[in-house]
């Protein structure tokens, strides 16, 4: 770094401290779920907590994290975990342990793509370097690859099929274009689906094999200046990604529901429905344009139409590609760090974060932005142990690896401790990618939505405004540019629409915890590429480490928060009312119900299809809306309650005990023990993905509906009904308890 720029860096630092110590915070003068003087001795934790992750630690440790590629199950990678296990030691963490599971993964041998007419052209699939930035020529680089991947060699006219999605290849047809045998090209994508749906389409479809490029469109010069000049993705970038099934069933293939420990149990690899058949290669806008240049066939519509400075055609008979693809799909370990504060007086009520570890190449946004804040939330937890600063209740940390291949590392881990975490978790907080820019995205299951908000209120942002106020901001610009016309509040301001893709969907759907999931985002087009790394990280993404420092500190007070609360901070209400905002969306689309559903956004088996006969539904939502709202008014009870007791000052502690352990029972009886039809890994009635990756909410009924399967149907809303019920009885219970004891005090 040069003189000048290292005198930036620290006066950048100087800033932030200065922001920080006369930011324009709130006066908060009561903490959600905390008696006054719980309150105000949590404030001075946590003033204490925030002042020590510092901007210089954050880019130190980022620095270490993106100095080599580190993909999961490589030398690095393992190597990484040990660092983070001698680091959580040092600091103070106790009971670290780095926990193995053999797992099935997947490697690259070897990966070739060449046009073999109408002329040769041979695919580089290599990311080249750009000026400045010396990670670029480091040998560790891969050349583009899928992890799991088929192997397999194959000569076959090429199809550009848009997106991928089923409704693109309802297109081909239309166009006389039969893509079975053939190889097919897609874009990384518009509209947004995870690459292992394109893949399953494709192979539902008979391909022989999916090319997956990124046009500039999506993430290249059509969006601005492009890496070294700017943020977004050069002509030689390679969004690689694994295109496992991981929306049936995520985490290691072969050990489906239980945790894939050596020596396990473990299923024949034909019987695993996660593992994709089909071959699949990532490339670049570089690689891909002189396929679709020399492509024939029909014009492609104007939305297929993409940033090449030439007419996009839908090929199938001019370009013809030899793809071959050598892949090492074998059981290989993967490692999880562990290590925690231990509770001072509730040790086995836990809050358990995590961030993964591994990386497609240096990682410098996903995930090693995340991995730099995690470990100064751990520095800073760690001092305040040594100095006598426990929390309450424990707090575990996880370092996952293996997300990027499946979500294997947590998965693995959450079924091993799955009846563990349903008897001790409070909730679990993700952090997959720290920053990318400067706007906040925070989501949250409903009931711990408000405590989000609430603490959002008391951090600072380096723009020199309260998170809140910035959230709000950015929030609004957004809904605005996507044509949203609700106002943002408060009350709708953190994201309940809780999909998949990261490390929160074993706590959520299978073990039936809360979550909360935080990051920073901006302009990015660099995601999963070589380009992805140091450089971009102190150009573009977060000059300066002000958010890395900054989600250290959120991460931390939202963790803290939950250790320390008198009473958990679960606002039922708030949920009620999310739920009935579920319902009633699908009570809306009812006139739909009847009408084909866009397989894009449905991924279901059996969907009705074009043609088909309509029936009228014969499913009546009017009891579970009902239950809905018998659930709102207990949770506000429930509510009101805990508020006089708390404003009381003191709080028994076998009654709180009661309350927080029935509380933490919520969550647990949204989960279906059959799990949703198709796919019982997935077992929570409220929250699911669709195979797009994309939230699904309601997911049992949701896709019943859209398959018009009536019985189904009816079945999954009774068994949300009795759910609602359940929940409803043991929030009166709680709010009854309390009301009982305040009045035996008066």
């Amino acid at each position: 770094m040069c003189f000048v720029r290292r005198i930036c860096f620290v006066l950048s630092f100087l800033c932030f401290d200065v922001l920080a110590l006369h930011s324009p915070l709130y006066a908060q003068t009561s903490i959600l779920g905390f008696t006054p003087s719980s309150a105000a001795h949590e404030t001075e934790i946590e003033g204490r907590f925030k002042a020590i992750p510092s901007p210089e630690e954050e880019r130190r440790q980022h620095h270490i994290f993106t100095a080599e590629p580190h993909v999961a199950g490589s030398v690095r990678n393992n190597e990484l975990a040990r660092y983070i296990a001698d680091e959580w030691r040092n600091e103070g963490l106790e009971d670290v342990v780095i926990r193995r599971y053999d797992v099935y993964g997947s490697n690259p041998k070897f990966t070739s793509l060449e046009m073999v007419a109408p002329v040769h052209y041979r695919a580089g699939l290599r990311e080249m370097p750009v000026p400045g930035d010396p990670d670029l020529k480091n040998k560790s680089i891969s050349s583009a690859w899928s992890g799991m991947s088929a192997s397999g060699e194959v000569t076959a006219p090429l199809v550009y099929a848009h997106s991928g999605n089923p409704e693109d290849y309802d297109l081909l047809r239309k166009q006389g274009i039969d893509v079975k045998g053939r190889v097919v090209l897609v874009r990384y994508s518009n509209p947004y689906s995870y690459r292992g749906f394109k893949a399953l389409t494709a192979e539902r479809e008979g391909a022989a094999a999916i090319l997956i490029y990124s046009d500039p469109a999506e993430d290249g010069f059509k969006k601005g200046s492009v890496v070294p000049n700017g943020p977004w993705g050069p002509e030689y970038h390679i969004q690689r990604g694994a295109i496992t099934y991981d929306f049936m069933v995520p985490g290691d293939p072969l050990t489906p529901g239980w945790a894939s420990v050596p020596g396990a149990r473990r299923i024949p690899v034909e019987e695993a429905v996660s593992i994709p058949k089909i071959m699949a290669l990532p490339l670049s806008w570089h690689d891909a344009k002189p396929l679709l240049a020399q492509m024939d066939g029909p014009v492609a519509p104007d939305d297929w139409q993409g940033g090449l400075p030439f007419k996009y055609h839908l090929g199938g008979k001019r370009v013809r590609v030899h793809v071959k693809i050598e892949m090492d799909n074998s059981t290989q370990p993967y490692y999880v760090v562990e290590g925690r504060i231990r509770g001072a007086e509730l040790p086995d009520e836990w809050i358990v974060l995590g961030n993964h570890r591994d990386a497609w190449v240096f990682g410098g946004v996903d995930p090693s932005s995340g991995t730099a804040s995690m470990m100064e939330l751990t520095r800073a937890l760690g001092k305040l142990a040594k100095q006598g600063v426990r929390p309450r209740r424990t707090i575990v940390v996880c370092s996952w690896d293996g997300e990027e291949v499946g979500l294997t590392g947590s998965t693995e881990w959450g079924e091993q401790f799955a009846d563990e975490l349903r008897s001790k978790a409070v909730a679990y907080i993700n952090v997959d990618s720290s920053t990318s820019g400067p706007n906040f995205h925070g989501q949250a299951v409903a009931s711990l939505a408000p405590m989000l908000v609430e603490t959002s209120r008391t951090l600072q942002d380096p723009a020199g405004k309260t998170l809140y106020e910035a959230w709000k901001e950015s929030s609004t610009r957004e809904r605005r540019e996507a044509k949203q016309s609700e106002e943002v509040t408060g009350s709708n301001l953190a994201d309940t629409r809780i999909g998949s893709g990261s490390d929160h969907t074993v706590f959520l759907n299978f073990v039936g915890m809360p979550v909360l999931g935080l990051q920073f985002d901006g302009p990015y087009g660099v995601y999963h590429s070589a380009y992805d790394d140091f450089f971009w990280m102190n150009h573009f993404g977060d000059p300066g480490y002000r958010y890395h420092t900054l989600m250290s500190q959120l991460w931390g007070v939202l963790a803290l928060r939950l250790a320390n609360a008198d009473l958990l901070p679960f606002d039922f209400a708030s949920y009620a009312n999310n739920i009935r905002q579920f319902v009633n969306e699908l009570e809306k689309n009812k006139s739909m119900w009847g009408q084909p559903p866009k397989p894009a956004l449905s991924g279901v088996e059996g969907a009705v299809q074009p043609g088909e006969a309509r029936q009228l539904s014969p499913l009546d939502l009017k009891p579970v809306l009902n239950a809905i709202d018998d659930l709102e008014a207990a949770g506000k009870r429930l509510d009101d309650a805990a508020s006089r007791a708390l404003a009381s000052g003191a709080i028994d502690s076998k009654l709180a005990a009661t309350i927080n352990h029935g509380a933490m029972q919520v969550e647990r009886n949204w989960l279906n023990p059959d799990g949703i039809p198709g796919r019982p890994w997935f077992k929570h009635m409220l929250y699911g993905a669709r195979f797009t990756y994309a939230h699904l909410e309601l997911p049992g009924l949701t896709e019943a509906v859209e398959k018009q399967d009536w019985p189904t149907a009816k079945q999954q809303a009774e068994i949300l009904h009795r759910a609602i019920e359940n929940n409803t009885k043991l929030v009166e219970q709680l709010a009854a308890s309390l009301k009982e004891s305040a009045d035996s005090a008066k």
